[in-house]
């Protein structure tokens, strides 16, 4: 076990935004454990710090498997930030069972289940955090070809605001981000003449939830690159 400061899990941290969110807690001093499906150690790592897990949102004997791995490296966990995601760019009709299926296990499933596997480590801390990571298909339906992904991201938001509920007497505060256009592979050929926000800005804005007191809940962050009606 490594004596260490306070302790964040991040997944889907290989790269986008998972990677620019675990390298700020890292580069403010935090041990930080990276879930990712083919795991590798970053190149601004500190290995001390830093601890590489398997983590497939597919695969429901991961969240267990990598939350007792942090627990035994580091001695605790003090927060949660679930930032895995995929997309399928369908209308709810068009869609296939199968990747209806999957969006759901990736977007809501997974991080009930790996918030659950911490949530002891989480209560014991007095101030642990959960970190959903959403989109603005969180709050509305875009289009028809964002239908079926905004379905899943609107259960993202849930289940963040019911994490919120059920940890908030324990001093755990849940808080969604819900992005936009960010400058990641996943979105880099939809809109090439658009500014997107970097993903070092999520990172920075995860950083401040997760580091504000008790006092301060903040349930819901949109965040855009662009002027829409509401956002």
């Amino acid at each position: 076990m490594v004596e260490s400061g306070r302790v964040i899990m991040v997944s889907g941290a290989a790269r986008g935004m998972g990677a620019a969110i675990a390298r700020k807690f890292h580069d403010e001093g935090w041990c930080v454990s990276l879930g990712m499906r083919t795991p590798h150690m970053p190149a601004w790592a500190d290995g001390e710090r830093v601890l590489v897990s398997r983590y497939d949102a597919l695969d429901a004997t991961t969240e267990g498997a990598w939350v007792k791995e942090t627990q035994a490296r580091f001695g605790r966990i003090d927060a949660v930030v679930a930032n895995a995601g995929i997309g399928t760019w369908k209308s709810v009709i068009d869609i296939s069972e199968r990747d209806m299926d999957d969006m759901l296990e990736v977007h809501i499933k997974s991080p009930r289940r790996l918030v659950a596997a911490a949530w002891d480590q989480l209560v014991a801390c007095g101030q642990g955090r959960v970190i959903v990571i959403g989109s603005l298909s969180s709050k509305r339906v875009y289009d028809a070809d964002s239908g079926a992904y905004a379905v899943s991201k609107f259960g993202s938001l849930a289940l963040a605001h019911a994490i919120r509920h059920a940890g908030f007497d324990h001093g755990i505060r849940s808080t969604v981000i819900c992005p936009g256009f960010v400058k990641t592979d996943m979105v880099a050929g939809m809109m090439p003449d658009l500014k997107m926000t970097p993903p070092e800005e999520i990172g920075r804005i995860a950083h401040f939830l997760v580091t504000s007191p008790n006092e301060v809940s903040i349930s819901e962050v949109p965040v855009n690159c662009r002027a829409e009606e509401s956002f």
